[in-house]
């Protein structure tokens, strides 16, 4: 499987599991628990997937900076959580890093 596919699925499930920790209320509620425990784990396993073929860096900041501004916007829309501009500034730039990371820099494997 392409390894952008599988850095995606990684993604994808640390923000399942993510937002099931909040859901979690302190690991009082078993399920929004057991989907933690599975989107962390499904999100670790695809990351180590990722790393037989990309660099580590890349791929850990990658996976870190669309974690954060994915789980930012869940927060606006599921959580009704608000943001200012100085936070839109802030992950502008991240996505703005990301870009240089993946398509600028020699780093990534292209």
């Amino acid at each position: 499987m392409h390894p952008y596919a599988l850095l995606a699925g990684a993604i994808c499930s640390e923000l399942v599991g993510t937002t099931a920790l909040k859901l979690s209320d302190g690991f009082s509620n078993p399920l929004p628990s057991l989907a933690v425990v599975l989107g962390y784990g499904l999100a670790f396993y695809l990351l180590s997937l990722t790393l037989e073929e990309l660099p580590v860096g890349a791929v850990y900041a990658t996976w870190a900076a669309l974690g954060i501004v994915g789980i930012a916007a869940i927060g606006v829309v599921v959580f009704d959580e608000t943001i200012d501009p100085a936070g839109v500034l802030g992950i502008g730039l991240i996505l703005g890093g990301v870009y240089v990371l993946n398509v600028v820099s020699e780093v990534s494997a292209h």
